[in-house]
Formats: structure tokens, C-alpha cells, sequence
């Protein structure tokens, strides 16, 4: 498995592990497992998705010793500031049946920021987390808070798909030592991705499937990547991406489809801001 360095010089997988919207306990438990055993050793959750248990389980099934698992999960809006983050942050390794973080990002750029920031930079000072980080962050959110705290993000989990491509984000990223993270890799199947007819030529090219091309073109670009499958046999074809290597007429070829905008979801649209402050859940 490739590494990237982060700007704290801890190694973090470059391909792992995601389980969005795998709501069923007993599901989760099982892909996380079979996941571990088909080598994956990033495993990415958050509090808001409701399944930190059933990771925990499944990283414990699995035998996997501990420190070899680069366990990452998120802090959500309800949670937002100093106390409130320490509270949410013992919650989560309790659920998660560990002692410490790998990662730990705030989920969305919303609520008190500053406060989390400053908890979590305590947490990592103090050794409960390897690395701090964020997720969903536009580039001037994450300006300020690089320019106003001490602790720069060594992560920020956007989204990013062939057809958002994040490539002027990506570059001034890298020139503030932050690595970014592909959440949606698969654009969540919008836009037909899997019958994309460059990806599905590319594909036929290399004797792979579309969802191995792009996985291998984000890795290629230095994008750590998260893939979410509950099928076994889909969670390992997606972990084996690097016995080959796209030509650069094909990473140019790919460029050629980025659409520069998110098709997801749009962090600067109010209405869309507002239904995520108002989700909340128990914790």
C-alpha cells in the first residue's frame, strides 16, 4: 500500500476504507471486516453516520493490531466547540473501542469552528489524536483557519470525482502542506459515472473495471481515496489498483471531463447549509 506524508509527518493510507450510509449494524461490522482482511488498513467513519460501533467490532474481529489501522472519524455540527468537541471526541474512541485517533476532522465547515479547532488541537498536543483535520472546507474557510490558528489541517475531505476535480483547490492545498481527501470518488453514481463512455474505453484499455480507473486516477494524482461498498467481491477489486498505472494521454483524457463545480452538495447554497445545522441525532 502507497502512503502520503502528512504535514506532520505521519503516514496515512493513500486508498481506505468508507462506510457512508452503510446504516445497517450488523452490514457495517461485516464490510469493515472484509475490508481489513482483504488488506485495507484506513478505515473511515464519523459520528454522524451512526455506525462507529459496529466499526469498532469489526476492527476488533478482525485481529488487525491496532497500531497498523489508520482509523479516522469526524466531529459533526451538534458538537461544535471546546467542550462540547472533548465530549464528542471521548464519545467516539469509546464507541470506536480505542485509545486514540489516527485523524480526527471536523465534518462540516458550519457552527463554532474555533472552539473544536482549539479542543482538538489540545487532543493532539496531549497524544489522544496522530492528526487533526477537516472536511467539506471551500478554500477560504480553510485559509482563515490556517491563518488564525496554530495547527494547520493536515487533511481536507472534499469532494472530488471525475467530474469535480477540485484541481485549483488541489493546488493551493498542497501549497499549505494539506493533503486532500476524496470523499464520493464514484460521484455517488450521478452522471451515469459507470457508463461514462471515456472511463468505460479506459477500462476495456487496461482490463480493469471504471471503478479501479478512477480510483487509480485519483491515486495517481496523490488524492487519498475512501470507497464504500457492501459487497465483498467489490471491496476488493476496488482495493487492486496498483498493478497498473494510467498512461498520461488517459490522466488528460479524464481531466477533460471535470465539470468545476460540485454536483453533490453545495456548501455555499444557504438553504442546503441550513438542513445541515438542523440535523442532529444521539450521541
Amino acid at each position: 500500500m502507497k502512503n502520503v506524508i502528512l504535514n506532520n509527518g505521519v503516514e496515512m493510507p493513500i486508498l481506505g476504507f468508507g462506510v457512508y450510509q452503510i446504516n445497517n449494524p450488523d452490514e457495517c461490522e461485516q464490510s469493515v471486516y472484509n475490508a481489513l482482511t482483504a488488506g485495507y488498513r484506513l478505515i473511515d467513519t464519523a459520528a454522524a453516520y451512526l455506525n462507529e460501533e459496529a466499526v469498532g467490532r469489526a476492527i476488533k474481529r478482525s485481529g488487525v493490531p491496532r497500531e497498523e489501522i489508520f482509523i479516522t472519524t469526524k466531529l459533526w455540527i451538534q458538537d461544535a466547540g471546546y467542550e462540547n468537541t472533548k465530549k464528542a471526541f471521548a464519545k467516539s474512541l469509546e464507541k470506536l473501542q480505542v485509545d486514540y485517533l489516527d485523524l480526527y476532522l471536523i465534518h462540516q465547515p458550519f457552527g463554532d469552528i474555533y472552539g473544536s479547532w482549539r479542543a482538538m488541537e489540545e487532543l493532539y498536543r496531549n497524544g489522544k489524536i496522530k492528526a487533526i483535520g477537516v472536511s467539506n472546507f471551500k478554500m477560504d474557510r480553510l485559509i482563515d483557519l490556517i491563518d488564525h490558528n496554530e495547527v494547520v489541517p493536515a487533511v481536507n475531505q472534499i469532494e472530488t470525482h471525475p467530474f469535480t476535480q477540485q484541481i485549483e483547490s488541489t493546488k493551493l492545498m498542497r501549497e499549505n502542506h494539506v493533503q486532500i481527501e476524496s470523499w464520493g470518488p464514484f460521484a455517488q453514481g450521478t452522471n451515469n459515472v459507470f457508463q461514462n463512455e471515456l472511463l468505460v474505453t479506459l477500462a476495456e484499455k487496461y482490463n480493469k473495471s471504471v471503478s479501479q480507473v478512477i480510483l487509480r486516477w485519483l491515486t495517481q494524482r496523490g488524492v487519498v481515496a475512501i470507497p464504500k461498498s457492501i459487497r465483498k467481491e467489490r471491496i476488493i477489486e476496488n482495493f487492486n489498483i496498483f498493478d497498473f498505472e494510467l498512461r498520461q494521454e488517459d490522466m488528460e483524457a479524464i481531466a477533460a471531463l471535470d465539470m468545476k463545480q460540485n454536483l453533490i452538495f453545495d456548501h455555499y447554497d444557504p438553504e442546503s447549509v441550513r438542513r445541515l445545522g438542523n440535523v442532529t441525532f444521539e450521541i
